[in-house]
């Protein structure tokens, strides 16, 4: 009798040893999956960028003094630090946008361009694809994460190799995100 009680003790012992490390490995693998999609999304970003681009290349070639000035000016808002600051950063901003908008005006065919337009929803849609990407995937890390940490898996997740996982975070610096992004065509 006591002898299968032991028995029957070990095998719900392994069946849940078993359970953990295979639940730790799915964990494992969706957080490799949801990785895998954020790849495909920036393939496609990386594969379209350079195509809007050339698109606008040739109508804004002449217009780089306007789009250096919007940059500028997006520059000094992101710096301003008292409200005095930020209100003239802002009426320079303004400004800047609205002579952006004017030259925009004067080339109606890149405003109606099917490709233009076309590559520029699509670039959208790819950037909006690939954020959810990302937080599919610092949600599955979590997951696994949570499962690595808490009791009684975490445990077994050490015993089995399985260590905490980074999240996608931002690599660059809070500073360098402050800076507005290099436009050359």
């Amino acid at each position: 009798m006591v002898i299968g009680i032991v028995i029957a003790a070990l095998v719900i012992i392994v069946i849940a040893i078993a359970s953990i490390y295979n639940g730790l490995v799915k964990l494992r693998n969706n957080r490799e999956n949801a990785f895998a999609n954020i790849d495909v999304q920036l393939k496609q970003r990386y594969d379209l960028v350079p195509q809007l681009v050339s698109s606008v290349k040739g109508y804004a070639a002449h217009e780089k003094e306007t789009l250096e000035k919007v940059i500028a000016a997006r520059n000094s808002a992101m710096s301003a630090n008292t409200v005095d600051e930020k209100v003239a950063a802002d009426k320079a901003l303004s400004g800047a946008l609205a002579g952006l908008r004017v030259t925009m005006e004067a080339y109606p065919e890149l405003k109606a361009n099917q490709n233009f337009l076309q590559l520029q929803n699509e670039l959208s849609d790819i950037e909006n694809k690939l954020a959810a990407a990302r937080r599919f995937f610092n949600s599955a890390t979590k997951e696994f994460n949570n499962a690595c940490e808490v009791f009684p898996s975490n445990i077994f997740a050490g015993m089995f190799g399985f260590r905490r996982a980074a999240m996608y975070e931002v690599t660059e610096s809070r500073d360098s995100l402050n800076k507005a992004p290099e436009v050359k065509f």
